[in-house]
């Protein structure tokens, strides 16, 4: 049996930290450093105030501070930690391509390429290494092509062990999982991850197949997911014109066993780092198979998905009397969803960005995320100058002044938070009529309907 002393992890982001902390809490014997070039995120991994980690997570502050120092450790000397390591876990971005072929579709492999470009150089001894990145299907392949090409005679072998986490709920999805997937061709390295595993996973939850299959698992299985978003969202419009309640359509057909209840929350669209990546994935791949009408099925849960964002800001200009030149629109949340910071493909960007086009200014309220990282996101679409954005934009810490003189209130993210403030100071205080656009379907209608708010939801 291969015995793992030494486990490294290159990457240091949403998925490698909370992974590796979490793997090192539960297997106390074996040795975990997560490293990264980024020396700003690794500080923070390390700071002594954990209030401070790059990552917010609730309950990720209590299992770094039982395990680090301890079995697990954050450092930038990568070279260090590939060559003490027997397993190598990869954990590195794999963004959408932006340059050449498969542009807007194809995974970029070009930090997973320099990640097995570096093992290989470094490995001195027979390592197995783990794609925890999402992953485009046969990504091995190309792995073991670099790996067993070395001639510095290391045995390498490949396994793919995909995440499927929830932002939000990343640390008691690590400590409960659904399931653990594993796929891989040496029965000896699969059983050396799933050993690490079971030290606290029941055997019936880890799933072991061959390398293929667990890659395509991960696209899948988000692409599964986002489609019944999307799909809820359509039955949103349809419940608009007809006067049907997108709420009791949802409730009603989630109690079917077939179907469920779970992702029929109608809402102005997903965003997080991964359905619309791996949908886009899978897109490219169907497409390069020659496989067009399986390309065109998956595109269309993304084609819904941006309807349904453009769809919400143009309510909002159409209901202030078509147009929002010089109104301010309160923003209420900017990361993709509750209980985190993370903004990426959240749709908050996609309707600031609408309403930005439409000389509207914004004041955005968000619990975790910080002013640089909103200006960041609008800086990144490149539709104005910074100059312009942080003319347009105006971030604060506070809710009520964020809602201060506002002619319209946008929420954008379904912070619990949102539901206790006391709406009547709000309304108080805003321009009238005062509008709320509900884009989470979070807050009472009927109350905001009795302070005087024009109230707007979706499906509703």
């Amino acid at each position: 049996m291969r015995k793992i002393n030494k486990i490294a992890c290159i990457g240091a982001g949403y998925v490698g930290g909370p992974t590796m902390a979490v793997i090192a809490q539960r297997n106390p014997n074996i040795d975990v450093t997560v490293v990264d070039l980024n020396a700003i995120r690794i500080a923070a991994w390390n700071d002594a105030d954990l209030t401070k980690l790059p990552i917010y997570e609730p309950g990720l502050d209590q299992i770094v501070a039982e395990a680090r120092g301890r079995n697990l450790f954050f450092s930038t000397d990568v070279e260090s930690a590939i060559d003490q390591a027997d397993m190598i876990f990869i954990s590195v971005n794999t963004p959408t391509k932006t340059y050449g072929k498969g542009k807007g579709q194809a995974a970029d492999l070009k930090f997973i390429e320099l990640c097995a470009r570096q093992i290989a150089r470094v490995a001195t001894t027979d390592k197995i290494v783990v794609e925890k990145s999402t992953l485009p299907v046969r990504t091995a392949e190309a792995l073991k092509s670099i790996l067993h090409n070395t001639g510095n005679n290391v045995k390498f072998d490949i396994l793919s062990n995909p995440e499927f986490l929830a932002e939000g709920t990343a640390v008691s999805d690590l400590q409960n999982p659904d399931r653990v997937l594993i796929g891989g061709e040496s029965q000896e390295a699969i059983q050396a991850l799933v050993n690490i595993y079971a030290t606290w996973v029941p055997s019936e939850r880890i799933i072991t197949t061959n390398l293929w299959s667990s890659e395509l698992s991960k696209l899948v299985a988000n692409a599964f997911l986002a489609q019944r978003v999307s799909s809820i969202n359509a039955i949103s419009e349809l419940c608009e014109v007809t006067g049907a309640d997108v709420n009791e359509v949802a409730h009603a057909i989630g109690m079917d066993s077939r179907i469920g209840s779970k992702f029929l929350k109608a809402s102005v669209g997903f965003g997080g780092s991964c359905f619309q990546k791996d949908i886009l994935n899978l897109v490219y791949i169907a497409k390069s198979y020659g496989l067009q009408e399986v390309a065109d099925y998956w595109e269309q849960v993304i084609i819904m998905n941006d309807h349904q964002k453009i769809r919400f800001a143009d309510n909002i200009i159409k209901t202030l009397y078509n147009t929002v030149n010089g109104k301010n629109i309160a923003f209420l949340g900017w990361s993709f969803k509750k209980d985190t910071n993370d903004t990426r493909e959240s749709a908050a960007i996609y309707v600031a960005d609408h309403l930005l086009d439409e000389q509207a200014t914004i004041t955005v309220y968000d619990p975790k995320v910080t002013a640089e990282q909103i200006y960041a996101d609008l800086d990144y679409l490149g539709t104005r100058t910074s100059e312009e954005n942080r003319k347009l934009v105006k971030v604060v810490n506070d809710p009520y002044i964020a809602c201060q003189d506002a002619h319209a209130i946008a929420v954008l993210t379904e912070w619990d938070a949102f539901k206790t403030y006391n709406w009547k100071l709000i309304y108080e205080n805003m321009y009238k009529p005062a509008f709320v656009f509900d884009g989470r379907n979070l807050l009472d209608k009927k109350q905001l309907n009795e302070i005087g708010f024009q109230f707007y939801s979706i499906g509703q």
